[in-house]
């Protein structure tokens, strides 16, 4: 199970394309990976996807991929858990979930607040007037201890999926 569920796939497939030609560039997943802080250039996704372009169901394929090498079930973990002591492919999710949060956490003070969950939401373009009735009912979902604003283990709780 992904982080993202396919509705929320979805809507930032949607959010990605631009010029709304049912296809994401290269161009525009870039620019969007830019956002997030996630540095590569047009060759690198090319050679990650083979395509100039992908449909959704290639953005799927991309997205799965991702989050699968995040969460050392791809060919690379075994390299990086014999890195990191053999304390298993965990550890590089929480990493990669820590900078995560350090793009949500934009004063640095250990807490996403509302009104910096919507000004990176803005900043990424997914942030829709209509439908932001407000970010505390997207927080409160999370939000265990009932103070307003998401600390690093409820924003972990939030992005990792259940697992049973």
């Amino acid at each position: 199970m992904s982080p993202l569920n396919i509705d929320d796939l979805h809507r930032v497939f949607e959010k990605l394309d631009h010029n709304g030609d049912g296809f994401v560039s290269l161009e525009e997943l870039k620019w969007f990976l830019d956002r997030i802080d996630i540095q590569t250039t047009g060759d690198e996704l090319r050679a990650i996807t083979g395509k100039s372009r992908l449909d959704l169901l290639d953005f799927l394929f991309f997205y799965d991929a991702v989050v699968k090498r995040n969460s050392g079930d791809g060919d690379e973990a075994g390299e990086e858990e014999e890195e990191d002591g053999g304390r298993g492919g965990g550890d590089l999710v929480v990493s990669d979930l820590a900078k995560a949060f350090k793009v949500y956490d934009l004063n640095g003070d250990g807490f996403i607040s509302c009104e910096e969950l919507q000004s990176v939401l803005q900043r990424l373009g997914m942030w829709e007037e209509r439908a932001g009735r407000d970010c505390r009912s997207m927080i409160s979902v999370y939000d265990t201890n009932s103070d307003g604003m998401l600390d690093f283990e409820e924003f972990k709780n939030m992005m990792l999926p259940v697992r049973c």
